[in-house]
C-alpha cells in the first residue's frame, strides 16, 4: 500500500563556522507497507518521523527518493495519491465555534464529496470514533481525548484506505489512551492501513503489526513486531526470576554462587512471606532444569520460577543505546 524507496530529505542550515551546512532528516529509507497493517514509526525527537509520515502524505518534497501509495507516485502525481490518504498531525487545529458535525460537514464539502452523500457519512464516521452523544455539542466544549478523536473523524472523512497519525496518543490520559487504541483496532477491522507515530511504546506494541525503528533519519530496524523484537532480542542470556516461600537473602546468596547465574538481584515486587530473585541465566533448558532440582534438593521452598521476553520498549532502548532492566 505504501513504499518508500531511497527517500531522503535534508534540511539546509544557517551558515555556522564549523557545522554541518544540512542536516539529514531521512537518509535513504526503503520501506514497503502492505495492505491493511497498523505500521508504527518509533523513534526519539529528531529521528525523522514526522518528516517520513509528511513526504508520505506529500506534505514535504523529498531531497531524492520516491513514495508510491497505492501504487502512485506521490510527488508526480499528489492529488491523485492524497485521494487516498487521511491524515492527523502532532497539533491540529479545530474551530471551536463550531459544533461537531458541522466541523465534519465543512471539511466533507472541502474534500469536494458529493453533496447528497455527506449527511449520512457525517452520521456514519461520528459513529465510528463514538462521538454520536456530541454531535450537537461545540468543539470548545470537548475533552482532549473527544477532540483527537474528532480529527481522526475528518482525516477518514473521505474514506481513504490509508490513515497517517502523527503522535494521536500525546496529551491523553490513561483511559483516552485506551479507547484510542481501540478506536484505531476498529478502524483497522474496517480495512483501513494505519500509519502511527508515538512515544508510547507499550502502546505501539499492543497494536502494531509491524514497525519501523528510526534514529537521526536512520533505519535501523523494520519489520513485522514479533519478527524485531525476535531478531533484536539480547541472545547472550535468558531472564528469570525465582520465588521462594520464605523471606530473607538466603535465596540470592544461593544464586550468586552458581554457574551461569549473571546479575542476581532482589525482584521490586514483594510478596508477604516470600522472596524473589531476578537475574540472567547463561545455559541451555538442561542447565536451568539442573539448577532448579539443585535449589529444590537445598530445601529451599521454590514455589515460582517465571521466564520473561524482553519488552519492545527494553529492546528499543537497548537498540538506541542504553540498556533498560
Amino acid at each position: 500500500m505504501v513504499h518508500l524507496e531511497n527517500l531522503t530529505k535534508e534540511y539546509d542550515l544557517p551558515p555556522v563556522k564549523g557545522s554541518p551546512a544540512q542536516v539529514v532528516a531521512a537518509d535513504r529509507l526503503n520501506l514497503t507497507i502492505g495492505d491493511g497493517e497498523i505500521f508504527g514509526f518509533v523513534g526519539p525527537n529528531g529521528a525523522g518521523k514526522t518528516t517520513t509520515l509528511k513526504m508520505i502524505c506529500g506534505l514535504l518534497v523529498p531531497t531524492s527518493g520516491s513514495v508510491e501509495v497505492n501504487g502512485i507516485d506521490v510527488e508526480r502525481r499528489p492529488e491523485d495519491a492524497q485521494r487516498f490518504l487521511g491524515y492527523l498531525s502532532d497539533f491540529f487545529s479545530l474551530y471551536d465555534d463550531l459544533k461537531v458535525w458541522e466541523y465534519l460537514d465543512y471539511f466533507a464539502h472541502a474534500y469536494k464529496m458529493p453533496a447528497a452523500q455527506i449527511p449520512a457519512r457525517v452520521t456514519e464516521v461520528i459513529g465510528w470514533v463514538g462521538l454520536e452523544t456530541k454531535r450537537d455539542a461545540f468543539i470548545q466544549g470537548l475533552s482532549r481525548g473527544m477532540k483527537q478523536r474528532l480529527g481522526i473523524a475528518r482525516a477518514v472523512l473521505h474514506d481513504p484506505p490509508v490513515i497517517v497519525l502523527d503522535e494521536p496518543a500525546s496529551g491523553l490520559d490513561p483511559k483516552a489512551r485506551v479507547e484510542l487504541k481501540e478506536l484505531l483496532k476498529n478502524l483497522n477491522r474496517k480495512g483501513k492501513t494505519i500509519l502511527i507515530s508515538s512515544h508510547v511504546l507499550s502502546d505501539l506494541e499492543e497494536i502494531c503489526t509491524s514497525v519501523a525503528i528510526l534514529e537521526k533519519g536512520h533505519l535501523l530496524r523494520a519489520g513485522k513486531l514479533a519478527a524485531v523484537m525476535q531478531d533484536a532480542a539480547a541472545p547472550a542470556h535468558r531472564r528469570l526470576r525465582i520465588r521462594v516461600a520464605a523471606p530473607g537473602d538466603e535465596l540470592l546468596a544461593w544464586l550468586s554462587t552458581r554457574d551461569g547465574v549473571l546479575d542476581a538481584h532482589p525482584s521490586a515486587s514483594v510478596i508477604a512471606g516470600s522472596s524473589s530473585v531476578d537475574f540472567h541465566f547463561a545455559g541451555s533448558d538442561a542447565d536451568l532444569a539442573a539448577l532448579v532440582r539443585d535449589l529444590v534438593m537445598s530445601g529451599a521452598p521454590v514455589c515460582a520460577v517465571e521466564g520473561s521476553s524482553e519488552s519492545f520498549e527494553q529492546i528499543y532502548a537497548r537498540l538506541s543505546g542504553g540498556e533498560v532492566m
